[in-house]
């Protein structure tokens, strides 16, 4: 499987000192402060291809799925309401985003279980045996509430602290900026925004820092500026905030290791569906329901098979699901969507 050259255990430490580095002050540049009760459980976001996801993970046959990725609940509310035998367990790095799914989904209270975490601790957050699910969806990424309120650090609008943290907890963008060298920096910004300036950005942050920290959006946007030598596009700004975004919740990290221990919690019959918004997850999905799909994955020159010798199941789509155009056209953030789905076999 694919991982970041600078490897996991260099970003895991870098990631630990980064928070031990930490103090009780929450600077988020000139005034702004953290605002939670700015939130609303009315602001729900809008979930992405949900009559394609609900329609592969097929929740009508009941039976015990995961949501892996539970944001504000709205692929969950209609895998609910699609049987009464339906049960859920629910889980989202953001304590914020169970929040708000709990409003919403009051109604369904005594069928859910609730567990802030990470998708690919299922397991031990729910206490699960092999072959447990009937079902699991991750819809990756981020959600549109995230990247709209500015508190939280996802955007590049004027004035957002350099957060970028799902679960509130561990380094920030800013940890990052300020900790990691220019040839990982270099690698984050190229690997995960392909970014082909990426090593003159890396090495005019590390100048900076020398001088002053990175706090806000403002103070990144800046650097980018001076390395373009003009006001960058949205579009670059976008795919920089995003490499750094994917870093600090090593995303990739947890579909790589949750890809695999998901599948083994699946029931014969169960499904996998996974709606992803960056190659790089696409690329991981795909290579495991493939993998997974094929008869024998004995190295090349074997002459006999020493491998199981036999599919774990099936790809329910060879091609990734795209989103319609009416769905593109009403929620822009749909537009990158890649939705895959996989049956276990018995």
């Amino acid at each position: 499987m694919w991982c970041l050259g600078v490897g996991h255990s260099r970003l895991s430490t870098v990631l630990s000192i980064a928070q031990n580095r930490r103090t009780a002050r929450v600077r988020c540049g000139a005034g702004h402060t953290q605002n939670e009760s700015s939130l609303s459980v009315s602001n729900f976001h809008e979930p992405v291809m949900l009559d394609e996801a609900v329609r592969y993970l097929a929740p009508e046959r009941g039976g015990l799925y995961l949501d892996g990725t539970l944001g504000d609940g709205g692929h969950a509310e209609t895998i609910l309401r699609a049987a009464n035998e339906v049960r859920l367990l629910a889980t989202d790095k953001d304590a914020e985003s169970l929040n708000q799914a709990r409003g919403r989904l009051g109604a369904y209270e005594d069928r859910i279980s609730y567990r802030q975490g990470d998708f690919a601790d299922a397991r031990e957050l729910f206490g699960l045996g092999e072959g447990a699910l009937a079902g699991v969806l991750l819809d990756l990424g981020v959600s549109s509430r995230q990247i709209d309120f500015i508190e939280r650090g996802f955007s590049f609008r004027p004035g957002a602290p350099l957060d970028m943290r799902m679960s509130g907890q561990g380094a920030t963008a800013a940890d990052l900026l300020e900790t990691l060298s220019a040839d990982e920096l270099t690698e984050i910004f190229r690997t995960y925004g392909e970014e082909k300036r990426a090593r003159r950005l890396a090495a005019k942050i590390v100048e900076n820092r020398e001088r002053s920290r990175l706090w806000t959006s403002d103070d990144l946007v800046r650097v980018v500026e001076v390395v373009w030598g003009r006001p960058p596009a949205a579009s670059d700004l976008a795919r920089i905030f995003q490499a750094l975004r994917i870093a600090v919740n090593r995303e990739l990290e947890s579909l790589e290791r949750g890809l695999p221990a998901l599948r083994d919690l699946l029931a014969p019959g169960g499904r996998m569906v996974v709606v992803s918004y960056h190659s790089l997850e696409d690329r991981l999905v795909k290579r495991g329901f493939r993998e997974w799909s094929r008869e024998c994955v004995c190295p090349p020159g074997i002459p006999v098979c020493q491998c199981r010798g036999r599919p774990l199941g099936r790809e329910l789509v060879r091609k990734p699901v795209r989103p319609t155009a009416e769905e593109v056209e009403t929620n822009t953030r749909s537009r990158s969507a890649r939705l895959r789905a996989w049956e276990r076999g018995e």
